[in-house]
């Protein structure tokens, strides 16, 4: 779901530059396998920056033939949904809380790619929104 397309192009100090088709941003390796990790990272650094700066999530691009993807990991996948489904629905963190039984704090570490939350409480979350996570398994790239 949010698998993001990614320019892959070699520097002129001979690390490879990985930039993102649909949000500024970009990172480098030493190889593409090094860049496509960090990637990773930094992908989820700009949903925080979103997210901090309460904007909405910008839907990745389907992407071209052979253009390769960075994804969020899963947890973090779900964490991004669960503040948009917020955004969309009008539900802020104060009325999540209530729907849930929890305190501010507990929500904002739902909410935080960086907090290990467990993929059950966020689903729960979501629940409360009238969502629900699902699974798929794909080959990999």
């Amino acid at each position: 779901m949010y698998s993001y397309p990614v320019d892959l192009v070699r520097d002129d100090n001979s690390t490879i530059l990985l930039t993102f088709a649909d949000i500024p941003g970009a990172t480098f390796g030493e190889d593409e396998a090094e860049a496509l990790a960090r990637g990773i990272d930094a992908l989820e650094t700009m949903m925080i920056g979103y997210m901090e700066h309460k904007e909405d999530i910008p839907a990745p691009s389907k992407p071209k033939a052979g253009q390769r993807t960075v994804t969020l990991p899963p947890l973090s996948a779900s964490k991004v949904a669960l503040y948009s489904t917020m955004r969309a629905a009008g539900v802020r963190k104060t009325e999540l809380g209530r729907r849930l039984g929890l305190h501010l704090q507990q929500v904002d570490r739902l909410l935080d790619l960086r907090h290990s939350s467990k993929l059950d409480q966020v689903e729960a979350a979501l629940r409360a929104l009238g969502k629900m996570i699902t699974i798929e398994i794909r080959d990999a790239a």
